[in-house]
């Protein structure tokens, strides 16, 4: 066997099998493969906060089928998606399987086509550490923020509940912003406008002052207006233009298919990595989805 594929999800293995052809051995990780061990919350708080990273017991048996694969392979090609975990999966595997450079390269595509696929062989890049080590950060904050807090919530709340390295800091701006809006004293105010006809009976609204602090202020404004004289000093006509929507970042891809749609988080995740899978939708990093309408209706006939 000449190359050997490693990407992160079985479906999608099969399909980036089929544009590479007989040269080309697509296998998957299935995931992580390794993760912080339970001792000591998996991290050297004397030793510069170093992981203690684990073969997770369901991937024991996979780690040695992949390390025989890679002993049969001329070059492993690590295709795991480019986001911070993807990344981080490329670094682990390159890790694990003992990797060199001259026997490993690091591909990263975002849609699943054959012409995505043959220009990420042909632009192989190194793993990036900074992404790298932007994961280890966030999954040694989840297991020091989280081990630490859901334990306290447990038994001053209820059992159960969760603590993390968002969520606490989450939890925290909306209760200063519920303080915020607790404390907050309204105040009323009045806008004024008019409504005019021009010499053709076509009507028109018109911004005529800034906000009035009180009733008795606006009501002086309107007597004043019964007796002037209004006139039109200028008309512009400007050309407009209208861009597309944006792409949509997972956020927004999350709210607008739940409120078209009536989709939860997890059925919304689950539609468009099915979608992903089958070459229907690309994304860039982790931020941006592209759908096009093709997309759009695989994903009604996916739901149905």
């Amino acid at each position: 066997m000449k190359n050997l594929v490693i990407v992160e999800s079985p479906a999608k293995a099969k399909t980036i099998e089929k544009f590479l052809g007989k040269d080309f051995k697509v296998v998957s990780s299935y995931g992580h493969i390794r993760d912080l061990s339970t001792k000591n919350y998996g991290v050297d708080t004397e030793n510069n906060f170093k992981p203690d990273y684990i073969i997770s017991t369901d991937k024991k048996k996979l780690v040695t089928d992949l390390k025989k694969q890679v002993k049969d392979s001329d070059m492993v090609w690590l295709a795991t998606d480019e986001d911070r975990e993807g990344e981080a999966i490329a670094w682990h595997l390159y890790e694990v399987l003992k990797l060199t450079p001259k026997n490993s390269k690091r591909i990263v595509f975002h849609e699943i086509t054959k012409d995505a696929i043959l220009n990420a062989i042909e632009n192989p890049r190194e793993i990036n550490n900074n992404i790298v080590d932007a994961q280890q950060a966030r999954r040694v904050l989840d297991r020091l923020v989280g081990f630490e807090l859901s334990p306290v919530l447990w038994r001053k709340i209820k059992p159960a509940l969760s603590a993390g390295r968002v969520q606490s800091v989450a939890v925290r701006l909306i209760a200063e912003r519920e303080k915020e809006i607790q404390n907050f004293k309204s105040t009323s105010s009045y806008k004024i406008t008019g409504t005019f006809s021009n010499i053709k009976e076509q009507s028109f609204s018109a911004f005529l002052s800034k906000n009035k602090k009180s009733k008795e202020e606006a009501e002086s404004f309107l007597k004043a207006c019964k007796t002037s004289q209004f006139s039109v000093a200028d008309k512009v006509t400007r050309p407009t233009k209208k861009s597309p929507a944006a792409p949509f970042t997972t956020s927004t891809l999350q709210q607008e298919a739940s409120r078209k749609m009536g989709f939860s988080v997890s059925q919304t995740m689950s539609v468009a990595q099915k979608l992903y899978e089958a070459g229907e939708i690309t994304y860039m990093r982790t931020d941006s989805v592209n759908l096009s309408k093709l997309a759009i209706d695989t994903a009604k006939s996916v739901i149905t």
